[in-house]
Order: structure tokens, then sequence, then C-alpha cells
């Protein structure tokens, strides 16, 4: 039993990866798209989604490449973990909740679990030590500030549920869950977001978070 709680933020963390988060997208929009034969649904929650992956990346860019932190508050960026998870988790428990046919209460409801999700992921994070306090509040607010603007827009032009058609996506959703963050091979995105970064600022060494601490304040 303690060797399952030591692991357990591990195995959490791996739900914020974006290797595991980005297909959840594309199966939610491609469902959106069907179901109301139309791209606003998932143009609604992309925008905002696209814009939170391009602070998160810029922040990490800026920090990694030029050292650009707030050594303060222990932060070298937005912790995309944290901030994918705030942003799709709640929406896609709102939307299947809508297209089930739960009432707004129970929709809402299930939004909440999405956000208690993204406030675990973002927990795990700070407990393994691969991110601040500040970083993934950060990261959740930037995610949540996503997600819920997405749900207040879907709130304003509701969905027609379908609950039989939208039982394979429910199972499909379900096994990827249960089967991806415990086979997956971990996700590369932040070695990606480094060559990245390297290259822009013309660096052959990555800024680490001892550069942050170690440099004088301004």
């Amino acid at each position: 039993m303690e060797f399952l709680l030591a692991k357990a933020p591990y195995w959490i963390t791996r739900f914020g990866e974006i290797g595991i988060v980005l297909p959840l997208v594309a199966a939610l929009c491609v469902w959106l798209v069907a179901s109301t034969r139309s791209l606003r649904p998932a143009l609604v929650w992309l925008l905002p989604l696209g814009l939170a992956v391009l602070v998160t990346s810029l922040s990490k860019i800026a920090f990694i490449g030029w050292g650009l932190g707030v050594a303060a508050l222990d932060f070298t960026g937005f912790s995309g973990h944290a901030m994918f998870s705030a942003a799709v988790y709640p929406v896609l428990a709102y939307s299947v909740a809508v297209h089930t046919g739960r009432t707004a209460r129970g929709a809402h409801l299930a939004m909440g679990v999405g956000y208690a999700l993204a406030l675990a992921i973002a927990w795990s994070r700070v407990h393994i030590q691969v991110h601040s306090v500040s970083e993934v509040v950060a990261g959740c607010a930037l995610g949540a500030a996503a997600s819920a603007w997405t749900v207040w827009r879907m709130h304003r032009s509701p969905l027609q549920h379908k609950p039989h058609a939208i039982r394979w996506l429910l199972w499909g959703l379900a096994g990827w869950l249960v089967v991806m963050p415990l086979h997956a091979a971990p996700s590369r995105s932040h070695d990606m977001v480094t060559r990245l970064a390297l290259t822009l600022a013309a660096h052959e060494q990555a800024f680490k978070r001892a550069d942050l601490h170690a440099a004088p304040n301004p």
C-alpha cells in the first residue's frame, strides 16, 4: 500500500502529458463537429486553448533561452501539465455531460470533477518536484480561464444531446485514460521546446532553475 501511495503522484501527473491530452482534444473536436455539423463548437474551444498553449510555450522559451523568470516566486514558466489539464478536462467533462442529457447542474458538476482532476495533476507536479507552486498556480489559472470561457460560450449556445450516439466516445475516452497513463512512452515535448529555445537564442546551454536563483536580484 505504501508503495502504491508513493507512486500515485507519478501516475496522476501523466494525465497532464501532451501526448495523452492532445488526442482527447482531437477526439472531442471531431465529435463536436460530427454531432453539430458545424466547426463553431470546436473553434470556440480551440481558439482559447491555442492561446493558452502559446503563452505557456513562450514563457518556457523565454526562460530556457534567455533566463527570463521571477526568482522571488521561483517562476520559470507556466506549467504545461497544469495548463492542459485545467483547459481540457473540464471542457471534456462538461461536453460529455451535456451530450448524455444531463441537466445544467449535472453538467456543471461534471465540469467541477474536471477541475478537481486538474488540481490533482497540478499538485502532483509540485510533489514530484518538477514545478514550483507559482508555476502550477499560473498554469492552472491560464488553463481554467480557457476552459471557463469555452464552457460559458457553449452554455450560451446549447448543444443537442445524443445519448446513444455518444456511447462509443465514452468507451473510447475511458479506455484511453485507463491504458495510456500506464503504458504510453514519456512525452518529449519539453525536449522539443528546449531545442527551439536554444535555436532562437543561439545558445548551446539551456538556463536552469539554479541559474535563476544564482542571478543577482534587480
